[in-house]
């Protein structure tokens, strides 16, 4: 296999990597704080929107939906709540999944700098119409919006890519999974914190204008897209040259999956899939834990919420810490090997939980799996394409991973309330092993 064409990073100094990928890392994590606000307020949203709109229009037309499903899968009114939540994620998840492509490709033509703005710019107006959401549909519209700006997170892993060497390159991915990490541990957090706050508490008049008890979350979240916006402008410098930009004509929107289809390179189509399998098995337990600590151990939402920031420190040292030194030191196909070995351990850990403690047991393999697999196949994919097709194929990578949280948590849900907990992780650690078995099947990227 020829070597891809070197990057403009390979004769730039490491000083100006470094400082490059700080802007980046921060612009992450400003945007997944901003992203991540409104994940713990879920089950409260559709309270408030039943009781303004009641079963009527958009809102009484899902929860139907949803009550259909549960009574033919003879389950109760829990399971329908479950499906009208896995439902809200995946119209998001969805967005994601078509937009994220365009936006990448659009990045390898246009520069990121100009997308980056685009897409963070078009993210504040979604937030903009969750502050003045009285009402279910504009809510909706609202998370249209932002799901269809949401390609940010794809050009920013690209300009991550423009900046730093192929030696260099898996390494400085963990930077980008840290990022990751941090944003949606402290995003729920500020979430949480902010829906104490109710506008409408001293000043009730404001409703006529379409301020509801989440407009502080929404608020803060458009505050972080404003400061994230004014910070590209200020701080983020252009990463990809005019010469570098690809000369493709095509730009319009198209179908996601022909996207997909149309990877010619057969490392990059494989380690998409491994990447698409492991995370099925990763959702499935992300959306099933909280659950399952709930009902073994009668874990409570704040007991929920530190097992939860326990993971993702966890990630957060393994990605920005511990895969750089080992990436140091060994090729990207062992190290995510390991990590796909680890999740297995710990999904099974997970599922046959008999004591609390095991929890946590469970989630430290998980956690550090998680953050050997995401920069390995990352860095993988970055490496195995060209410079001018970066944001096309980081884009669909991007867009696999939100396919999979379109349709896992439901899948997950059904399992669990229909074959228990142990099903779902039992069936999650199959799968890690059947990425397992499609890694071995990729070749060594050409340094």
């Amino acid at each position: 296999m020829s070597a891809p064409s070197p990057t403009p990073a390979e004769q730039s100094p490491a000083p100006k990597r470094a400082l490059s990928l700080g802007v980046i890392f921060l612009t992450l994590v400003i945007d997944l704080v901003g992203f991540s606000i409104i994940f713990p307020l879920g089950p409260d949203l559709v309270a408030y929107y039943l009781r303004i709109d009641g079963h009527s229009g958009v809102l009484g037309t899902l929860l139907a939906e949803s009550e259909t499903i549960a009574r033919a899968l003879g389950q109760s009114h829990a399971f329908a709540d479950v499906l009208f939540g896995g439902i809200l994620t995946s119209f998001y998840a969805i967005l994601q999944f078509v937009f994220s492509p365009f936006w990448g490709t659009l990045s390898d033509k246009r520069g990121r700098r100009g997308v980056l703005r685009l897409t963070v710019a078009g993210t504040a107006v979604g937030y903009l119409l969750w502050v003045v959401s009285g009402s279910f549909w504009l809510f909706l519209i609202s998370r249209i919006v932002s799901g269809a700006f949401s390609g940010n997170l794809s050009v920013a892993t690209a300009a991550v890519a423009d900046v730093t060497t192929r030696q260099e390159r898996s390494r400085a991915m963990g930077i980008v999974g840290a990022a990751f990490g941090l944003g949606l541990v402290t995003g729920p957090v500020v979430g949480a914190a902010c829906a104490q706050l109710n506008l409408l508490t001293h000043h009730p008049s404001l409703s006529r204008f379409g301020i509801n008890p989440f407009s502080v979350p929404a608020l803060v979240s458009l505050a972080f897209c404003i400061a994230n916006l004014l910070w590209v402008n200020r701080s983020f410098k252009e990463t990809l040259p005019e010469s570098a930009r690809s000369g493709k004509p095509e730009m319009r929107l198209r179908n996601p999956i022909k996207a997909i289809l149309g990877l010619t390179n057969p490392d990059v189509r494989r380690a998409n899939i491994v990447a698409f399998v492991y995370a099925i098995a990763f959702v499935a337990m992300e959306a099933s834990v909280t659950f399952l600590a709930a009902q073994r151990f009668h874990y409570t939402a704040g007991q929920n919420g530190m097992m939860l920031g326990f993971l993702g420190l966890c990630s957060i040292i393994t990605q920005g810490v511990i895969v750089r030194m080992l990436l140091k030191r060994a090729s990207e196909i062992p190290v995510l090997a390991g990590g796909l070995v680890s999740t297995g351990v710990g999904l099974l850990v997970l599922g046959l939980s008999t004591e609390a403690w095991m929890l946590y047991v469970g989630l430290a393999f998980v956690a550090t799996g998680s953050g050997l697999v995401n920069p390995s196949t990352t860095g993988l994919i970055s490496l195995y394409s060209s410079q001018d097709e970066q944001g096309r194929v980081l884009g669909i990578f991007r867009s696999l991973g939100s396919l999979a949280r379109a349709f896992t948590p439901m899948l997950a849900g059904a399992v669990f309330f229909i074959s228990g907990a142990t099903s779902v992780f039992v069936w999650s650690a199959v799968l890690t092993v059947l990425a397992l078995a499609l890694s071995a099947r990729l070749t060594k990227p050409v340094r």
